[in-house]
């Protein structure tokens, strides 16, 4: 008695399976026109990292060494180096010198961006990163930042004012 109702349940889980088969057969098929149309994301996609401005144009990070810290697969490389009077880099004392992350060893786990408190760090949308060359996957600090903004007058010089017509 017990092994006809397993063979009952076994045709009831059958059955159930095809019939969400045949609802998808019916269903039309979606086709992205990558690479003519560009894909569309959602807000939470973990893409490339970018390094991050704030509005006067000055790095955002201040080479804390957090996101380094918080990354499980220890992907983050970063030198820290003293901002100047002469030239300001970031808002902090210190700014990020040298920036890499190694996208062979990357996991795109978020954790970087996270633990990063002044925001510095954040997942873009790029996502074609693919290489046959592994030296190509190890992203500096240049290849990260986003562009300064319009208007902002970076770098500053000791000498100079946001007003005087110095910046960039």
């Amino acid at each position: 008695m017990a092994k006809i109702s397993e063979v009952f349940d076994g045709a009831a889980a059958i059955a159930k399976g095809m019939s969400v088969t045949f609802k998808e057969m019916m269903r039309p098929t979606l086709t992205e026109d990558y690479p003519e149309a560009p894909p569309k994301f959602q807000e939470r996609y973990r893409g490339v990292h970018q390094l991050q401005r704030d509005e006067n144009g000055l790095e955002k990070c201040v080479a804390c060494f957090l996101c380094a810290a918080a990354c499980p697969a220890d992907c983050i490389y970063i030198e820290a180096a003293e901002n100047t009077d002469a030239l300001r880099i970031s808002g902090g004392e210190r700014y990020a010198k040298v920036y890499n992350i190694d996208y062979n060893r990357c996991i795109f786990c978020g954790y970087c961006v996270e633990a990063c408190p002044t925001d510095a760090i954040t997942h873009g949308h790029g996502f074609e990163i693919a290489s046959y060359n592994t030296s190509t996957l190890i992203y500096r600090k240049e290849q990260m930042l986003v562009p300064i903004p319009e208007g902002a007058h970076f770098p500053l010089k000791a000498d100079e004012s946001p007003g005087a017509g110095g910046g960039h």
